[in-house]
């Protein structure tokens, strides 16, 4: 693929979306060859859209049980993703596929930041690390009702801990009013156990006591889009 560049999360807007795939028992039972010619015709979907839409692909074989393919799919415009997804369930591999996540939203600059950190810039470069890990969250009521300075000061706190772990990528889309959740967090890390760690110093933070929610969490391993195919 050609070297084509998007805009910065900086500079404007991209619309991200995370989806996963569940493939229908039938589709196993299929001649090997049959679904080999299948696969390719998902493959090339992906490959048209680009560069108007980027795809990384992920395998989450092992990891979920409803899902056996993640796509983090970025852009410009919501439309332009909706036809891309619509092609690729009609698709021969996309008639036995079953979507079952969809987490989608904008990037814009944190309230809470100055300027973005080398963690948050993730979603403006190209190469993956081995492990994508997403998931859905929202705050409370009474996380909105508090003044700007409380919230400022706790969120200084999270951030803090978010730097020691600065080997671990993250990108955080912003849904609140156009999907259930308010905001839909990712990091890419190319240690599970390292990863980990993250998590339960955030989760020590004083912000903790207003997570409403944040689950269903997925995980996924980096592959090529044929690979992880391949092995569905």
């Amino acid at each position: 693929m050609e070297d084509v560049k998007l805009p910065n999360s900086t500079e404007g807007q991209l619309f991200v979306q995370y989806t996963t795939f569940k493939a229908a028992p039938e589709w196993r039972r299929l001649p090997a060859a049959a679904r080999e010619d299948l696969r390719e015709q998902f493959a090339q979907v992906v490959e048209e859209a680009y560069p108007s839409i980027v795809t990384y692909a992920y395998s989450t074989i092992g990891f979920k049980l409803n899902s056996d393919l993640l796509l983090w799919r970025k852009g410009t415009s919501p439309i332009a993703m909706q036809e891309m997804t619509s092609r690729l369930l009609q698709t021969g591999i996309g008639a036995y596929f079953e979507q079952t996540n969809l987490y989608f939203g904008f990037t814009r600059p944190s309230n809470y930041t100055k300027r973005p950190t080398t963690q948050e810039q993730a979603i403006d470069l190209e190469d993956r690390e081995p492990y994508l890990i997403v998931y859905p969250f929202s705050k409370t009521k009474e996380w909105y009702l508090m003044s700007r300075d409380a919230r400022q000061g706790m969120m200084n706190e999270h951030i803090r801990v978010g730097h020691e772990y600065a080997d671990v990528r993250q990108v955080l889309l912003y849904t609140t009013g156009i999907d259930d959740h308010e905001f839909i967090v990712a990091y890419e890390t190319d240690s599970l156990p390292r990863f980990e760690e993250l998590v339960i110093a955030l989760r020590s933070t004083e912000a903790r006591r207003y997570t409403l929610n944040d689950t269903p969490i997925i995980t996924g391993v980096n592959r090529p889009i044929r690979e992880a195919l391949a092995m569905i």
